[in-house]
């Protein structure tokens, strides 16, 4: 037999080692199964390196095993985009030259496009970017359930629907491990508001907890075969998420099978024993002042650290736990950092940019538009009025952990004037100023937005400007301050801060050809919906902002999102604000209005919403057919196509998204009226129909049985209706469940 002389560069260690092929160790050969390779390497190590595995040793990053050649672990934010590097123990930035991203848009934009080719566009896309950056695990996608507009980190999730979030959240996975970086899904569970987010304990029934807030994690470890899950910050039924025996051991491992690594929230871990016993495999951010509390090294005090290492020394703990942490640990590690095949991954190109861009032009919502105001002709218009901070104001910096340091960021009032100027002049008044100081001469992005002209002074500017165009359109919403969309607090109202509801009244007086662009990731009120012809939702769009927004203003792009919450009239139309708890008594909020989240709510209680869940206009119509089912009953185990025909009615070619609702018309159970089960977005020209066909089945038709504590499609009458939202139904069908 040859012997051939290997190579093997240890990590971090800086020496060779030479070894002859044959002798090459389990966990190093690559033709190994990776549980073979995970037990050889776990059997190498000693107590101490398998503990070092588990807490940080830094603010982003936990240890190898350098005598191994068994690497580093680092983590990045976001969700949206790849966080600048900061210190070693320091939240400060680095000041690299070499770490401005692409600006991804928030998530509620990406689940506004209802298109799971644009998820796997986006995961693929930031997975490349987190690759070339070192990175190993990606802290995100976010998909915890809007079930209050007032929760500051509503931008960062899916929306309030779980099958949404469900499809949507596994492409993201895919495109983003398809990268060799783990996909790490947050906030596990029932972490739905800021506000005495690290305390509150959330009581919730289990029919709700299964049917409303688990199934869009249980899609992302079945069907995403995401290799991390982050541990929420609250409690749940008394046990901190990050580490809850229920939750992460007994739902999460056993009865979901989940293989990968539990990583706590920075800060999340209160305790050793529970940590060991509850299911947490990876501890960060316990001590986020680092090194400053003056321990030789804070990283060691870190609840999985020293104190597990004396437990076991003690004899008060054994290693069994132990082992089974190391382990997942080191099944990451073998998918990521030590996978030789992975990609190289790319940063801050021109596809990246692209790819933000299609993804924000296809979130964006026309929600209203009377006369057709919207698209704008740019050939017979002379002169456009852009007005609101909103116009001008980085996005992409503040919001918390989601902030972040862009290549470049393409502001509303830029793209407009790259795509219209020099034969459309476009004209500015900023109308009203936010917040005073923090983001308003912010260090990251050099923008400084302070005004020291009064309300009255910005208003008659923004007045006089919108009487003298043929349009005004007006940039405002929320921002990434505290208290607005921001992660560590809670929105305060669901109204527009800085006094923008007056603005908007008076300028809707002076120009009848006026349109609002609300920016932001939660609904708000609009008491001047009725004098406002034509509104658009953007989100946090990220470095392509301006460009997709122009876009779709000018009509380059024919818009086709569709919202993926309700937007409630007032606060009060909103479930949890009616009847359930929020934001907590006593450190307990009860989730009391059970399932009825959402459109569930507004079908219920037959409340109108200002805008329905998953309403969406385009600048061509569709006209829908008659639904047809291949057969009138389904077997338990059998299947049946829902179809229909739609046609582009109009004069454009356009997208519409045909949502499938099933309607469960007698249960031992009460159930919602109707619940999202299928949807499709497909492309039409002018006059073209298409068949668009849903796959029916039993597993659509479940609901929990809490008493039985499974999963029940009982025989009985069921209905398929097809709608282009929650309320506007467009046809229905009848069968039966045999």
């Amino acid at each position: 037999m040859k012997h051939l002389l290997i190579t093997i560069i240890m990590g971090c260690a800086g020496w060779m080692l030479p070894l002859a092929a044959q002798e090459l160790p389990v966990y190093l050969d690559d033709t190994q199964a990776l549980e073979a390779r995970v037990d050889d390497a776990l059997s190498r190590l000693t107590t101490e390196e398998k503990v070092a595995l588990l807490h940080a040793q830094s603010k982003f990053s936990s240890a190898g095993v350098a005598r191994l050649g068994i690497p580093e672990v680092w983590m990045t934010d976001g969700p949206h985009g790849i966080r600048p590097e900061v210190l070693w123990d320091e939240w400060s930035q680095a000041e690299w030259t070499n770490d401005s991203c692409i600006a991804f848009p928030a998530l509620t934009a990406l689940a506004a496009t209802w298109n799971v080719e644009m998820g796997r566009k986006y995961g693929v896309a930031i997975g490349e970017e987190a690759r070339y950056r070192n990175k190993t695990v990606l802290l995100g996608p976010g998909v915890n359930i809007y079930r209050t507009p007032l929760n500051g980190r509503n931008f960062e999730y899916m929306g309030e629907d779980p099958f949404l979030a469900s499809k949507m959240v596994v492409p993201y996975i895919q495109g983003v491990q398809s990268n060799g970086v783990a996909a790490c899904v947050k906030h596990f569970a029932v972490n739905n508001q800021e506000t005495d987010r690290g305390s509150v304990d959330v009581q919730v029934d289990e029919r709700t907890l299964r049917e409303i807030y688990l199934p869009a994690f249980k899609a992302a470890v079945q069907e995403g075969k995401a290799w991390a899950i982050m541990g929420a910050y609250n409690k749940f039924r008394g046990e901190h998420c990050c580490h809850n025996d229920y939750l992460l051991n007994q739902i999460l491992r056993e009865e979901w099978g989940f293989d990968g690594v539990v990583v706590s929230d920075w800060g999340g871990v209160h305790d050793t024993r529970e940590a060991i016993y509850k299911g947490l495999d990876m501890e960060f951010g316990s001590w986020t002042d680092g090194l400053s509390w003056g321990a030789s090294n804070a990283y060691d005090n870190y609840y999985l650290a020293q104190p597990y290492l004396k437990l076991i020394a003690s004899g008060e703990v054994g290693t069994e736990e132990l082992d089974e942490k190391a382990k997942n640990v080191l099944r990451l590690i073998f998918r990521t950092e030590m996978d030789r095949s992975r990609p190289f991954g790319s940063f801050a190109t021109e596809a990246h940019g692209k790819a933000a861009r299609e993804i924000a032009q296809e979130g964006i919502v026309l929600l209203k538009n009377d006369d057709h105001i919207l698209p704008i002709d740019p050939a017979k218009t002379k002169k456009i009025a852009v007005i609101g901070e909103n116009a001008i104001k980085m996005m992409t910096v503040g919001g918390g952990s989601s902030s972040l340091k862009a290549k470049y960021e393409i502001s509303p009032l830029d793209g407009l004037r790259q795509r219209l100027e020099p034969d459309v002049e476009v004209v500015y008044a900023r109308g009203y100023v936010g917040d005073v100081g923090g983001s308003y001469n912010n260090v990251s992005t050099g923008q400084d937005l302070t005004d020291d002209r009064s309300e009255a002074e910005m208003m008659a500017e923004a007045l006089a400007v919108a009487k003298t165009a043929d349009y005004v359109i007006f940039f405002g919403g929320l921002n990434k301050s505290e208290h607005q969309d921001s992660e560590g607090a809670d929105r305060l109202s669901m109204d527009l801060p800085y006094n923008q509801d007056a603005l908007i009244a008076e300028l809707a007086k002076v120009n009848e050809n006026f349109v609002v662009v609300n920016i932001s990731g939660n609904a708000v009120t609009m008491p001047w919906i009725n004098q406002t012809p034509a509104v658009v939702q953007s989100w946090y769009l990220g470095s392509e902002t301006g460009t997709a927004l122009a876009a779709i203003l000018v009509g380059d792009v024919n818009p086709s999102g569709k919202l993926p919450f309700s937007y409630p009239v007032k606060l009060s139309d909103n479930s949890a604000h009616a009847v359930g708890d929020y934001p907590g008594t006593d450190g307990v909020v009860k989730y009391k209005e059970g399932l009825l989240v959402g459109y569930r709510w507004h079908d219920e209680k037959n409340i109108e919403p200002l805008f329905s869940f998953g309403h969406g206009l385009s600048y061509t119509t569709f006209q829908y057919g008659k639904a047809a089912l291949s057969s009138n009953a389904l077997s338990a185990d059998g299947q049946l196509i829902c179809s229909v025909e739609v046609t582009n009615t109009g004069r454009r070619a356009g997208s519409e998204i045909v949502q499938l609702y099933i309607a469960d018309k007698k249960s031992s159970l009460p159930r919602p009226v109707k619940e999202l089960k299928g949807f499709k977005k497909v492309k039409l020209e002018p006059g073209e129909t298409v068949t668009v066909e849903f796959t029916i089945d039993a597993s659509l038709l479940q609901f929990y049985d809490d008493q039985m504590a499974q999963w029940v499609a009982e025989p009985g009458k069921f209905d398929a209706i097809i709608g282009a939202s929650a309320t506007d139904i467009k046809t229905s069908a009848s069968f039966s469940l045999k």
